[in-house]
């Protein structure tokens, strides 16, 4: 995984693999302090996949993941869903439009993301 100088024009970093050591890399490089969250959930799907005999916790981890990353690897959209959130957190505005964006945003991501 190599860095971009592409500035707002293209990601910070490109798409990691989907793996949990991968993201981890990831999210060290573009959200360094989001590591602590991002090792609570994987040992918490790890557990929960454990203890259901289901990989499903671990595919959500992956997903929830990958998702972030793909937001956050490009600063301009990552900046937006911040202005976004607090839109709708401050209720200070009708959130609609806030929701309809935040939800576009994440489909994006998403979409960016599977199937790989």
């Amino acid at each position: 995984m190599s860095a971009q100088s592409d500035g707002s024009y293209g990601p910070l970093i490109p798409m990691p693999q989907l793996t949990p050591d991968a993201l981890r890399a990831a999210v060290a490089r573009i959200a360094p302090s989001r590591i602590p969250g991002l090792t609570h959930h994987l040992f918490g799907a790890t557990t929960n996949a454990q203890v259901t005999e289901s990989l499903a916790p671990l595919r959500a981890f992956v997903h929830s993941w990958a998702v972030f990353v793909a937001i956050e690897c490009h600063p301009a959209r990552a900046q937006r869903l911040r202005e976004l959130e607090r839109i709708v957190d401050t209720g200070e505005q009708e959130p609609s439009e806030a929701i309809a964006e935040i939800r576009a945003i994440r489909e994006a991501a998403d979409a960016e993301t599977w199937p790989r």
